[in-house]
């Protein structure tokens, strides 16, 4: 029986286009799912959108078209988005699919009778942005402390979940799972500003926002947010359903991926509704930084995407999925705020995907174009000790590449996977594969070294794979490999089939003028 692997992004709110932070967050799921997919492992890959709730309700109407309406169009461009970006997920839940509404209501009785969850009045400030409501102390000048806008003084009758019941239990799973919320940082901010001044009971409904599933025994309620939205993770596994063969197969989820600011709602709440229940927990949370713009976090509520060029729907065209996939993951450090800027973009393309793996593989191929006529030499042992160092080198950083992703650290993977390349690039300008094509009786030689370079241009793509899919497959495919296939001996030097001719190879990464393409994107 293979592994199994269960891996989420947030649900998104789809109150309007998703942008680059969004973006983010899908494909770095996506790289882990795609990596742990060649691993043999069996994956499943969920994401989907949050849609109820006074936001949507409110942009509907001023959109001047009922809730269901307004949803469909804005799903519609999240899931063109994502098949843009080569997103590779399993299932796409919405939670206005009505298996996941009647499942939630069922979770929702499920605590209510087992006493976690009692009537009461909520008195509070709440930001309509955020679907949040904040204590007085809470407040930063007045404003909601997570957005910064303005909040009103809501009163009205609602249901609360016993949150401030589980602050010894949550305590007790980060000390017996260190693993459990990542990075290690989130943890002392999880317990330092939220568990140890004490949690407070959760507001799970609202009387006065109807666009949401109605509460089972007292319909004047609509469940709110939370029991509503966290739920997603099992619901579209089937649990809930009187078809629980999902759940039964990848519960619990390997990882939740998150961005940080939702990690106190995936950290804190998600687990003790989860305890309530009696369900296993999650094996990790991640609480990722953020993509900074000029100092600023990446939103919805930017005006200029498309002037600042950091729209997915204008890069991707531009300059492809695979290297948008590739920069996001290079350049953010996961776990860490990161900047994004259009110029450290292009360079990097150049530098990295164009000079680096592009040429590497161009320059290969047309050495073996030229002195082989395009077909793979056979496999000439070899003592060299160049040609060692560089074996033992390229096996080090599978290793490296393979324990990175083991602890999601995304950004050091993908260094390690080009630490080949350069590698490759570097060998090739010493031991100078052209001046040994002059020498007399230097066939074997040649054999040996081209050889050796298609075997590490083979590891080092199938390594790359799961970050730049398109690219890579092209790779793959002219090297006669099924792109399709599970890592099969990835540290050997001897996979590929002699006497076959290479494919025909394009240009995968064409070479840049940095300066011509800023001034083209300032002009969007």
């Amino acid at each position: 029986m293979k592994d199994k692997f269960y891996i989420t992004t947030p649900i998104y709110y789809p109150s309007n286009k998703l942008t680059l932070g969004n973006s983010y967050t899908t494909i770095v799921c996506d790289v882990l799912a795609r990596f742990n997919r060649k691993l043999g492992k069996d994956v499943f890959y969920l994401t989907g959108t949050d849609e109820h709730g006074q936001k949507v309700s409110q942009a509907a109407a001023k959109a001047g078209v009922d809730e269901k309406t307004y949803l469909d169009s804005i799903i519609a461009d999240t899931k063109d988005l994502w098949a843009l970006l080569d997103i590779s997920y399993n299932k796409f839940i919405r939670t206005t699919d009505e298996y996941h509404e009647k499942a939630v209501q069922k979770i929702f009785t499920e605590l209510y009778k087992k006493g976690y969850i009692y009537k009461g009045a909520y008195k509070g400030w709440y930001c309509t942005p955020c679907e949040s409501f904040w204590t007085e102390s809470q407040l930063i000048d007045g404003k909601c402390p997570d957005c910064g806008r303005e909040v009103k003084f809501q009163e009205e009758e609602a249901y609360f979940f016993k949150l401030s019941e589980f602050g010894d239990r949550l305590l007790k799973l980060y000390n017996d799972n260190p693993e459990f919320l990542l990075p290690k940082s989130r943890v002392n901010e999880m317990v330092n500003n939220f568990i140890k001044p004490g949690l407070s009971d959760l507001c799970v409904s609202r009387t006065s926002v109807k666009w949401g599933v109605p509460v089972e025994f007292d319909p004047n309620h609509t469940i709110y947010v939370w029991i509503d939205a966290l739920p997603n993770y099992i619901t579209a596994l089937g649990y809930g359903s009187n078809d629980t063969t999902l759940f039964d197969k990848y519960w619990p989820a390997d990882v939740h991926v998150i961005g940080k600011e939702i990690v106190r709602f995936h950290a804190i709440v998600w687990p003790a509704i989860l305890m309530a229940l009696g369900i296993e927990l999650p094996k990790r949370v991640f609480g990722h930084g953020w993509i900074l713009f000029g100092g600023d976090k990446l939103s919805k509520s930017k005006t200029a995407l498309t002037k600042e060029c950091i729209d997915p729907r204008v890069l991707v065209p531009l300059y492809s999925a695979d290297a948008i996939r590739y920069m996001l993951c290079r350049e953010i450090p996961f776990g860490s705020d990161g900047n994004y800027s259009t110029e450290a973009f292009l360079t990097r393309f150049n530098a990295d995907l164009s000079n680096n793996f592009g040429n590497l593989v161009s320059r290969t191929f047309s050495m073996v174009k030229k002195y082989f006529d395009g077909v793979v030499p056979e496999c000439v042992d070899s003592e060299d000790p160049d040609d060692i160092a560089l074996k033992d080198f390229v096996k080090a950083e599978v290793k490296n590449v393979k324990e990175h992703i083991a602890s999601l650290d995304i950004t050091k993977a993908v260094i390690s996977i080009f630490n080949i390349f350069t590698e490759a690039n570097t060998y090739i300008q010493k031991v100078q594969p052209w001046a040994v094509a002059k020498l007399e009786g230097g066939e074997t030689r040649l054999k040996q070294i081209l050889r050796l370079l298609l075997e590490v241009i083979r590891i080092g793509t199938e390594l790359f794979q799961s970050f730049a899919p398109n690219a890579t497959s092209k790779v793959l495919t002219a090297l006669n490999l099924d792109p399709n296939s599970t890592f099969d001996d990835l540290e050997s030097f001897h996979q590929l089939e002699a006497g076959k001719k290479l494919g025909e190879l394009g240009i995968l990464f064409p070479r840049l003028d940095i300066k011509a393409e800023m001034e083209k994107l300032a002009s969007l």
